[in-house]
């Protein structure tokens, strides 16, 4: 039994046809000409104003500003402005257009002090892949507080552009199923955005890393993998994570995780700045680091010996009483041997989260293995 993420095969399983990408630079074309046609604005919330749709008065509402042009709202987007008005979102969608409207003016008025609101908006454009006669209306992408650090997709995808190439030709690219390559299509594809965030997860599967004595006594090999996620308008952080993997099946399930790391990064006016001095570098050294580099630390981990009392105080530094013992039970039952070196004790982790029901918990003790293989390196 092995460690998994389940991540992409969420976003495969719930992705429609028109938020899927077979290849890194139609995703760069399609978060061009949104940003082409998106700008940030930001007013005072006395000047938000809210009203019926004119070709749509039952249901429809749109959002105006000081300039009085009328955007209508996203779902993403009328939930945050809801949230703006301190009213339940899933309530005013129920509601006649002209009483929603009273009920967000009336909170954006009145109940909130005099704030600044961010507020993203995009001109009307003819949807991806659509009639070329069809023009969306003007829309209001995102209602944020005026300090949002806005990453854009488009700089996050042209970065991956420059060190991966196209996703699907290089030696990171979108991966196969069971280890074999395979004809990317809309139903294999792990490349996904929507009009609130984008997911990419990309692998080299053809230069794999032989571990020696991995599994029950036998030699095996790892792949490289990541996951990169961002949103424009608020619904998520902007993040990498990296792994070692076994394979990736139909579904998308990553299989045999190891060596799990994380770089997450809110949304506050400092994301920007982060995104060049922390997550990008992540991309571009992750991207030159040779097979040899990650082997070596292998290497070096399994020969960091670790018994008996070093192998307890270790452990006494890092964890509690019971995840400790947990982690030497865990590899007992699974190697039928007893941890000798700091690899064994990755492994011992590794296997340990596996039996942790609640995700977070899990993929927590998860990252932690992948930190304790860079100690015998350092």
């Amino acid at each position: 039994m092995s460690n998994t993420l389940h991540q992409a095969s969420r976003e495969w399983a719930t992705r429609p046809s028109d938020e899927r990408f077979i290849d890194l630079p139609s995703m760069l074309t399609h978060f061009n000409r949104i940003r082409t046609l998106s700008r940030g604005s930001v007013v005072s919330s006395r000047q938000v104003k809210v009203a019926p749709d004119p070709n749509d008065q039952i249901k429809g509402l749109v959002i105006s500003g000081p300039a009085g042009v009328a955007y209508a709202p996203t779902h993403w987007a009328f939930g945050q402005l809801a949230t703006l008005a301190q009213a339940p979102a899933g309530y005013i969608r129920t509601l006649p257009a002209p009483i929603a409207a009273d009920c967000l003016n009336f909170g954006m008025q009145f109940k909130r002090d005099i704030e600044d609101v961010g507020l993203l908006l995009q001109k009307g454009s003819q949807p991806r892949g659509g009639d070329a006669g069809i023009v969306s209306a003007p829309a209001l992408r995102a209602a944020t507080g005026p300090n949002y650090g806005r990453v854009w997709n488009s700089d996050l995808i042209k970065s991956l552009i420059e060190r991966f190439g196209d996703g699907v030709t290089g030696a990171f690219r979108v991966p196969g199923e069971f280890g074999k390559a395979v004809q990317i299509s809309n139903a294999n594809t792990t490349l996904y955005a929507s009009d609130r965030d984008c997911f990419v997860f990309l692998a080299d599967e053809e230069h794999r890393i032989e571990v020696p004595n991995r599994r029950n006594g036998k030699n095996g090999s790892l792949a490289r993998g990541f996951f990169v996620w961002n949103s424009e308008v608020g619904s998520a952080t902007l993040g990498i994570m990296t792994f070692l993997f076994d394979y990736t099946c139909c579904n998308r399930i990553v299989w045999g995780v190891e060596g799990v790391k994380e770089i997450r990064i809110r949304h506050t006016s400092s994301a920007p700045d982060r995104f060049v001095d922390e997550v990008a570098p992540a991309i571009m050294s992750y991207s030159q680091g040779s097979t040899k580099s990650i082997t070596d630390a292998i290497e070096a981990a399994r020969k960091a010996r670790m018994i008996g009392p070093d192998l307890d105080a270790f452990l006494a530094k890092r964890f509690t009483k019971t995840i400790a013992s947990g982690i030497k039970t865990a590899f007992q039952i699974d190697e039928d041997r007893p941890i000798e070196n700091l690899w064994d004790v990755t492994t011992g982790l590794t296997a340990y989260a596996r039996k942790i029901d609640w995700q977070d918990e899990r993929v927590a003790l998860e990252r932690q293995a992948g930190d304790l293989l860079t100690l015998a390196s350092n």
